[in-house]
């Protein structure tokens, strides 16, 4: 299998298996705000607004009332599991940051083309994303970002992200960031670079036969 296909996304099943790797921060986290990475706060707004992006897609692809209900019974966890989403992509940037990682348009561009082939369009992408990771559409080429700011960050380290070298790099970013999580969204684990009870199913490994470890 092409390794641009079998890689394009790469943190899953590490991030379930290593979720126990970065510490828990303070509780004093600023009013307003569901978190401070930083330095800079992620408003309790910031994070509804997010979550409503998701509900939204979710709406327009299933409109059916008692499916919809189905997806909501599903993904009761939504905006937690968004809050983890927008700490973890600050900590992974922060750490290309420090590797001196840099991803380009182009680069985006390239993972993209290459998904939407395997998923049969962009349409067929977009709802395979928001369906499997909660990533709304308009969220997904952050995403695509992240996977490859996370790829390029293991290449340089000479590793995988299923190894401690690359869960060491993040814990080490998420110290920097003193990550601070509002109580009511559970505490950060600085050594998982997680929070203490979320699991992360929007990075998996995605191959050609869509073969996938179960969230």
């Amino acid at each position: 299998m092409h390794r641009r296909r079998r890689t394009a996304l790469v943190l899953s099943a590490a991030i379930a298996a290593a979720a126990p790797l970065l510490a828990a921060c303070g509780n004093d986290v600023h009013p307003g705000a569901a978190a401070v990475v930083g330095g800079q706060r992620i408003t309790v707004a910031q994070l509804e607004n997010r979550v409503n992006e998701v509900r939204k897609a979710q709406r327009a692809a299933v409109p059916d009332e008692t499916q919809y209900q189905q997806v909501l019974s599903s993904t009761s966890s939504l905006t937690r599991d968004t809050l983890h989403n927008m700490v973890l992509d600050r900590v992974l940037h922060r750490a290309a940051q420090d590797a001196g990682i840099a991803v380009t348009r182009n680069d985006v561009v390239q993972m993209r083309t290459g998904l939407e082939q395997q998923a049969g369009g962009a349409k067929g992408l977009e709802t395979a994303w928001l369906q499997k990771y909660g990533i709304a559409p308009e969220r997904l080429d952050d995403n695509l970002r992240l996977q490859l700011e996370a790829q390029k960050l293991a290449a340089k380290l000479g590793t995988d992200p299923s190894q401690p070298a690359f869960w060491k790099a993040l814990s080490n970013a998420s110290e920097e960031l003193h990550v601070d999580l509002n109580p009511r969204y559970g505490s950060w684990d600085v050594q998982k670079s997680s929070r203490v009870d979320a699991k992360t199913p929007w990075v998996r490994e995605v191959t050609a036969g869509e073969q996938q470890q179960p969230a």
